[in-house]
């Protein structure tokens, strides 16, 4: 590590490219594991947690790492790609440092950790040296001061009372993208977990539930009051809300839906009603629908919404009334690219696509994927024997319900190094 920087604060390192000797990416940096010692001198850094393909966590000892800088982080490319698994003699610094409220020895400065350094030492190993505490704000001031004080001068770092909030993690979390967060929170031990899930704001924690393994989701909910749980379950899509109840004991379900505001509450039931395997049970029943008088400017004004998914905002749909799920007749369906070729002035209902069919509600998934894939289409719609739109199956719904059931949490085991490290 020639060149690498004598001090390394670990939170700027979350998120960070991984890179191979050859400059392939390897993954993103997740975590640093190091290992805490019962006195106050200076814990050893074992390794960072790198998420590679798949969204699976592996453990990347520091001596496979040869270089880091403001940006990236090369290795040696020797890189076992076995899960990681924290052992208990094991400490992450963003799960379970950070946020952690602890004194300063001399002035007797009581804050939270904000952020913690690594050097490295003569030796080569790299140890925890620095402490970034922040003391609460006071009055008008939203932050308050800095200090950054040498390990061994700050008191409460080793010890395991509950001296953990979440700020810091909140802050990191709210700046990754849902499935990284969902990723992050899964590898959190489990109270570490709750408290998170405790902070985080609804709309956030909601598309993070989205992204989680369906153990975990019925975990976090369990964290949680029956109404602060009903309130998730409106802000999440509709669909992945049906999923997530159906797993649930059917009282706590029974529950949750009264609690549920009528129309979203409706929204989950109706989903319910259909074969989890089907193209019914698959479907997110809000895509854009428009009526046939509407023109492409109104459409692409639609489709614009920063919130609708990229799968969604492909195309529009033209409907008879009522233009809620189900709706009327289903006239046809007028892609992005076209509209985006034609006069804002120009109604939605002369551009339509005359070719592509509509999928059945009780299709099977094989032949959703047959459709999808004949028409290239990123989302399909879903209609009843009446011709009505119920819905679209969309990419990302399809492939959730095609994949093994445990894709999200791969689970491989994964060793430590000298345990077989592979190139």
């Amino acid at each position: 590590m020639t060149t690498a920087p004598s001090r390394v604060f670990v939170a700027r390192l979350v998120g960070l490219p991984v890179f191979d000797p050859r400059g392939d990416l390897v993954g993103k940096v997740r975590d640093t594991v190091v290992m805490l010692r019962t006195d106050s001198s200076q814990p050893r850094v074992l390794g960072l947690v790198a998420e590679v393909f798949g969204r699976r966590r592996i453990f990347l000892p520091m001596t496979r790492v040869t270089h880091i800088d403001s940006g990236q982080v090369y290795t040696t490319g020797l890189i076992n790609m076995r899960r990681f698994e924290q052992r208990p003699t094991e400490t992450l610094v963003m799960g379970q440092i950070l946020d952690r409220r602890v004194t300063i020895k001399d002035s007797g400065t009581v804050g939270v950790v904000i952020d913690v350094a690594m050097e490295q030492g003569r030796t080569r190993d790299w140890m925890l040296s620095r402490v970034a505490v922040q003391e609460p704000g006071h009055g008008l001031r939203r932050r308050g001061q800095t200090h950054v004080a040498e390990w061994d001068a700050v008191d409460g770092l080793t010890r395991h009372e509950d001296t953990q909030g979440a700020t810091q993690l909140i802050a990191a979390l709210n700046e990754m993208r849902p499935a990284d967060a969902a990723s992050t929170l899964h590898d959190l031990p489990p109270e570490r977990r709750a408290a998170v899930v405790a902070e985080l704001d609804d709309e956030r924690l909601a598309d993070v539930l989205e992204e989680l393994p369906e153990r975990d989701q019925v975990e976090v909910l369990s964290f949680l009051e029956p109404e602060r749980a009903a309130d998730i379950l409106e802000e999440m899509s509709a669909d992945d809300a049906a999923d997530l109840i159906a797993d649930l004991p059917p009282d706590t379900a029974a529950r949750l839906l009264a609690l549920m505001e009528p129309e979203d509450a409706e929204d989950v039931r109706r989903l319910m009603v259909y074969d989890e395997e089907t193209a019914g049970g698959m479907m997110t029943p809000e895509p854009v629908i428009l009526p046939p008088d509407a023109t492409v400017a109104e459409a692409l004004a639609h489709v614009r919404r920063e919130e609708l998914p990229t799968s969604l905002a492909a195309q529009v749909y033209v409907c008879r009334p009522p233009l809620e799920t189900p709706t009327g007749k289903l006239l046809g369906l007028a892609h992005i690219q076209r509209l985006l070729r034609e006069p804002p002035s120009e109604l939605v209902a002369g551009v339509l696509d005359k070719e592509t069919t509509y999928i059945h509600v009780d299709a099977t998934i094989s032949e959703v994927a047959a459709h999808v894939a004949y028409y290239n289409l990123t989302a399909a719609p879903v209609v009843d024997d009446e011709g009505r739109l119920l819905g679209v199956v969309t990419v990302d719904d399809l492939l959730d319900h095609m994949l093994p059931e445990n894709w999200r949490d791969h689970a491989v085991e994964r060793s430590r190094p000298g345990e077989g490290a592979t190139g």
